[in-house]
């Protein structure tokens, strides 16, 4: 036997990284275990944008904003920088406009305000936009560099709460209370499987079951443009991508209108948002193709139409690239997530969306509670 503790998570994503958390929290000796030796996958492959704005109204929003809360703890905890907040939805369209308006009527809109594209520029001199039609502006976002802060949590969970991390160790079965992999076994009262995109390894028939599959982002890193945003960014095409605004007043006429006007960036699933990072450079992305397996070549076309709506956003010249890669993560028809109880003392936890960062720490915390009792 390799080791023994109250529980293991398989898994060190921001998802495994939030069960081990809310595990330890309650007082239990905690043990993650991943094939990798550091985090490489979905969750730092990401704009480190913790959205509120935009999620699935009813338990998915309710959970974006949990997750938010302990973000907060997290970063201040771990020192981990948060590099800016909020978020500006800017409505190129009066048909967008107009489904900002809607959510501004329902809960979801507590704590935004809707202005217009004139007053947004006059009061964001610093921000070069092409003059919208309306700009919702939420204050409940925050942004951190995925890329450093998943590596800074993993070491606060160590040195803080004395989280055991078993690194370069594959897992290859899990039964309940013992955790077969290629380093030993080890034992548990409780098991926390939590794969990401994974789709084969642990339970891949339940998995099957669910429908999961993959989603292949491109994501761009720009060279400093010579502002600094105090917001993320992001404009009409993301008004028909998330699950937020999919029953409001408005959307059907503004899909109506983007098929005709911008239908080669829906067809490759485009939408827009911009990030800052602390040396100015700005995360911009993406794209989504849907399969079982990761698509690992770059698209140029798909490039210049994530390009093509940032120029549309932003009144600049076309920006230069200075990095480029492919992010992933699990995806599920009609479903954000779930939790499955293959075994009485296991959950198999997987977010089906691209929302990690914006819940898996309001899901980890549910679903260890619930296990745990």
């Amino acid at each position: 036997m390799k080791a023994n503790s109250d529980v293991i998570v398989v898994g060190m994503g921001i998802v495994g990284l939030a069960h081990a958390w809310a595990a330890a929290k309650l007082g239990k000796s905690v043990i993650v275990l991943d094939r990798q030796p550091y985090a490489v996958g979905a969750s730092v492959r990401n704009f480190g944008f913790v959205t509120i704005t935009g999620q699935e109204r009813g338990e998915f929003w309710g959970l974006a904003r949990r997750a938010k809360e302990l973000w907060l703890e997290v970063c201040e905890q771990a020192h981990i920088p948060i590099l800016h907040r909020g978020l500006a939805m800017v409505g190129r369209r009066p048909e967008a406009a107009a489904v900002l308006e809607s959510f501004l009527d329902t809960e979801m809109g507590q704590g935004c305000t809707l202005v217009s594209g004139q007053s947004f520029i006059e009061t964001h001199r610093e921000i070069p936009l092409h003059k919208p039609s309306a700009v919702l502006v939420s204050p409940h976002e925050v942004r951190v560099e995925a890329r450093d802060a998943l590596a800074q949590i993993a070491d606060w969970l160590q040195q803080r709460w004395g989280v055991r991390f078993e690194t370069l160790t594959s897992v290859l079965n899990v039964s309940d209370g013992l955790v077969t992999t290629s380093r030993g076994d080890f034992k548990a009262e409780h098991v926390f499987v939590c794969p990401g995109d994974d789709l084969s390894s642990l339970y891949p028939d339940l998995m099957t079951e669910q429908g999961v599959s993959r989603c292949t982002l491109q994501m761009l890193r720009l060279e400093p443009l010579g502002f600094a945003l105090p917001h993320a960014i992001m404009s009409d095409l993301g008004l028909v991508r998330y699950r937020g605004y999919a029953d409001l007043a408005g959307l059907e006429a503004l899909k109506v209108c983007l098929e005709r006007e911008q239908s080669a960036h829906l067809a490759a699933g485009v939408h827009l948002i911009v990030v800052q990072s602390a040396d100015g450079s700005l995360v911009v992305g993406d794209s989504h193709l849907y399969g079982q397996a990761e698509r690992p070549f770059a698209s140029q076309s798909f490039e210049h139409l994530i390009l093509d709506e940032f120029t549309k956003v932003f009144n600049v010249p076309t920006p230069k690239v200075s990095e480029r890669w492919i992010g992933t993560y699990a995806t599920a028809p009609g479903q954000q997530w779930f939790v499955a109880a293959p075994e009485p003392k296991v959950r198999l936890t997987v977010v089906t969306t691209g929302a990690g960062m914006s819940t898996a720490f309001g899901i980890g915390e549910k679903v260890v509670q619930d296990a745990l009792g």
